[in-house]
């Protein structure tokens, strides 16, 4: 094994964390602390996943996979990124296999080590040698979509009964027929989306669903969630704060078909008793979907997927579903940044009386440039004249 070298201060160079190792990324997001290496081997790491290693603050990410394989230009690696995170990736499988889970390890230049000892070494991705790999990925877009249309297919044998007739989706307390409805979706965008829509929230007051943490985003923004969909029922406790469990009508627990019986102890124990939503859709899928089969009179999408980057940057499993939701949802479905474009707010009290003010002055002037309104103005400046004197005669 190779021996790092000292700086001349004695210390060792590089950064120092704790290391999380799992194989599955999404098992992995609920054990980590502020300040952790991820170890992962993900291909092609997803924008949502990005997004939450980012919510985890972890420092660094070893990745055992590409972060971005060329087929297509995901957004993952961007998110980490721009967010300061130090990538690494292609490290090889068995050197990988060395780093241990809880063990505090160093990355220095693409190294990690344990104290001075050499466990594994990989690419440092960084940002200009990222742009130019999404730049050559942009021309695998067009295989991508080829390749997703047997997942298609068998997402939607397996959801038939769902997408066409509601069959196994929870029935809500929340009241949403004939309501509007905004889902909202953790993301890098969400805040200044929420921002864009806020006359809108506060005017219309539509049904608040909330995806994993965006609902303690919402809570931030002085608003509670009435429905919290969970993408799983483990560590949901560090995901969403007790507070906006407690506080929502309904909380929604999206599981995998098949799964059998969930254990959700640790929400019970708050006082929440969960509904069970049984599919392969994803979380954010599942939202729109509910609020759909509910009977919104429009569901508003805040932090979701909507471009074609977007689109082709999720997981394989999600990809049908993303695609056959919106298909489902689409003449309800309206995305949080076109919304400023097309509601400018609630015409008020005092809108009318200031037209209606400036309508009289407009006829006052018009009037006044004709002859009749020049005689008129000449018979009442003597009665005018009076008006003033008595009123400054009030004050002495």
């Amino acid at each position: 094994m190779k021996l790092a070298r000292r700086s001349p201060d004695g210390t060792l160079p590089g950064l120092t964390g704790t290391a999380r190792v799992d194989r599955r990324t999404r098992s992995l997001v609920s054990r980590l602390d502020r300040g952790d290496i991820a170890v992962i081997d993900h291909l092609d790491l997803d924008r949502a996943t990005a997004q939450k290693l980012v919510d985890a603050e972890v420092a660094a990410v070893v990745n055992r996979s590409r972060f971005v394989s060329g087929r297509y230009p995901n957004l993952g690696p961007s998110v980490l990124a721009e967010a300061g995170v130090l990538l690494v990736d292609e490290v090889d499988p068995e050197e990988w296999s060395r780093i241990r889970d809880g063990q505090l390890i160093r990355i220095d230049d693409g190294v990690v080590y344990a104290g001075e000892e050499q466990l594994a070494s990989g690419r440092v991705l960084d940002a200009d040698a990222l742009d130019e790999q999404l730049d050559s990925a942009r021309s695998g877009m067009a295989v991508q979509l080829e390749t997703f249309t047997h997942n298609s297919t068998e997402f939607l044998r397996r959801e038939a009964d769902l997408l066409l007739h509601g069959t196994g989706a929870p029935r809500l307390n929340t009241r949403v027929e004939r309501r509007p409805v905004v889902v909202v979706v953790p993301g890098p965008d969400l805040a200044a989306e929420l921002r864009g829509i806020r006359t809108y929230l506060r005017e219309q007051r539509p049904v608040l669903v909330a995806v994993d943490a965006a609902a303690d985003i919402l809570l931030e923004a002085g608003r509670q969630p009435d429905v919290i969909v969970l993408s799983s029922p483990h560590h949901a406790e560090d995901r969403v704060s007790a507070k906006a469990l407690r506080n929502a009508t309904d909380v929604v627990v999206v599981v995998d078909r098949g799964e059998g019986s969930t254990p959700m102890d640790a929400m019970e124990r708050l006082g929440v008793r969960p509904l069970r939503f049984e599919t392969g859709a994803t979380p954010e899928d599942a939202a729109l979907m509910l609020a759909w089969l509910a009977g919104a009179s429009l569901v508003i999408g805040a932090g979701v997927h909507a471009s074609l980057d977007d689109f082709l940057d999720r997981q394989r499993a999600g990809l049908a579903s993303t695609y056959l939701t919106r298909l489902r949802v689409g003449p309800q479905l309206v995305d949080a940044r076109a919304v400023p474009s097309l509601y400018s707010g609630r015409v008020r009290a005092r809108h009318v009386w200031l037209t209606l003010l400036l309508g009289l002055l407009a006829v006052g002037v018009a009037i006044a440039a004709t002859p009749v309104g020049q005689e008129w103005w000449a018979d009442l400046q003597p009665h005018l004249s009076d008006l003033i004197d008595q009123i400054r005669g009030l004050f002495p």
